[in-house]
């Protein structure tokens, strides 16, 4: 792959952290349900490293994936990270013994959270931390954040941290972000279907912000729509790769991360960033949101 097929690249505003604009989720690393370990790991570890030979250098993650399995298997595959390796990770939850998503939003949670992770992964810094709202589980919900990344802004002045982003917000929550510390991405539920924050999209790219859709392929549901399996079908291309291709075309401060426990749907969602879409194809696409 070059720099051009994985979408072009893409600097964090005020760092030195530039990525390819598909990255890679690593959730679906873990064991059904994100919880325990995989059936295999040297094949999740496999398809780690493959990812980094393809050119992808941003991935995805977070401690509370498995619990802390995601990152065990990152360090096992990649550790010592390649130079230019930009690891995204995100606090605010947490997985009890049941199973269940819970916040973990205490200033002593998020520290915590900060060391769990820098252990997990083997690093002393951490690239970029999200912090992610439980909000509606898939969408924000109105409230004040600003208690949470002002322990993160304070971890960052440690040198625990070297950048703060954030996730499943709003736009007050993000300007409330904002205020506190400089804010270098924006991590929403956002696909072809899923078109809430178009605004903020536009917005972010006019400040130089990235924002990444999370569940760009529609989440646990897949993207379902005859106009999309029309258009893919036209392009001798899958359903998914269209998806993608779309969120690239949507706007150049998208940075994707697919995620996938299969090799093969990981070389098929890095082909997504050859696909070229016309305006009159790009036009069809943007009806599906209607359609929902």
């Amino acid at each position: 792959m070059t720099d051009a097929t994985l979408g072009g690249a893409y600097t964090f505003p005020g760092t030195s952290l530039t990525v390819q604009r598909i990255g890679y989720g690593a959730m679906r690393l873990t064991g059904p349900g994100i919880w325990g370990p995989p059936a295999d790991l040297d094949e999740a570890a496999a398809l780690l490293r493959e990812a980094v030979a393809a050119g992808v250098n941003h991935i995805d993650t977070s401690d509370f994936y498995g619990p802390h399995i995601t990152n065990q298997i990152i360090r096992k595959a990649l550790h010592p990270y390649p130079p230019g390796l930009v690891i995204v990770t995100k606090l605010g939850s947490r997985r009890p013994p049941d199973q269940s998503w819970r916040p973990a939003i205490s200033p002593q949670e998020l520290i915590d959270g900060v060391h769990d992770n820098l252990r997990n992964l083997g690093l002393e810094t951490l690239d970029i931390v999200n912090y992610r709202t439980m909000g509606a589980i898939h969408g924000p919900k109105e409230g004040s954040i600003g208690e949470q990344v002002t322990v993160l802004a304070d971890l960052k002045r440690q040198g625990l941290i070297r950048h703060i982003g954030v996730s499943n917000v709003t736009a007050t929550q993000l300007a409330e972000a904002a205020a506190i510390t400089e804010i270098v991405c924006v991590q929403n539920n956002y696909n072809l279907a899923h078109r809430e924050d178009d605004s903020l999209i536009d917005d972010l790219a006019a400040r130089g912000i990235p924002y990444v859709p999370f569940f760009p392929l529609g989440g646990f549901t897949p993207l379902q729509s005859s106009t999309l399996s029309d258009v893919a079908a036209g392009l001798g291309a899958t359903p998914m790769q269209v998806a993608l291709a779309w969120l690239l075309h949507r706007s150049p401060n998208i940075l994707l991360i697919p995620g996938t426990s299969s090799i093969v749907h990981l070389r098929e969602n890095l082909a997504a960033g050859q696909l070229k879409l016309s305006q009159e194809i790009l036009s069809q696409l943007n009806g599906i949101a209607a359609e929902q």
